[in-house]
């Protein structure tokens, strides 16, 4: 049972890395992709009001485990110069 549920854990450890290499951006959560922050008017149509803060505007984020592996590059970098 231990080592069915180190198996299963690793496994999915290894697809978000490989996730992360293949793909470094994902959705933003916040605004769904679209980049703005979307209402609809009187008329039934959706309107752009201001670009989402969390991801500027562009509708994509970089995935935590992507922050992750760049951010430990840095200490790595830093600490051989």
């Amino acid at each position: 049972m231990l080592i069915a549920s180190t198996v299963l854990v690793l496994a999915t450890l290894a697809g978000y890395t490989l996730l992360c290499m293949a793909s470094p951006f994902g959705t933003c959560r916040k605004c769904s992709g679209a980049g703005a922050k979307l209402t609809v008017n009187r008329a039934g149509k959706l309107k752009r009001v201001k670009p989402c803060r969390r991801c500027k505007g562009h509708g994509k984020r970089l995935r935590i485990g992507r922050r992750l592996h760049n951010e430990s590059r840095e200490i790595h970098r830093a600490g051989n110069h």
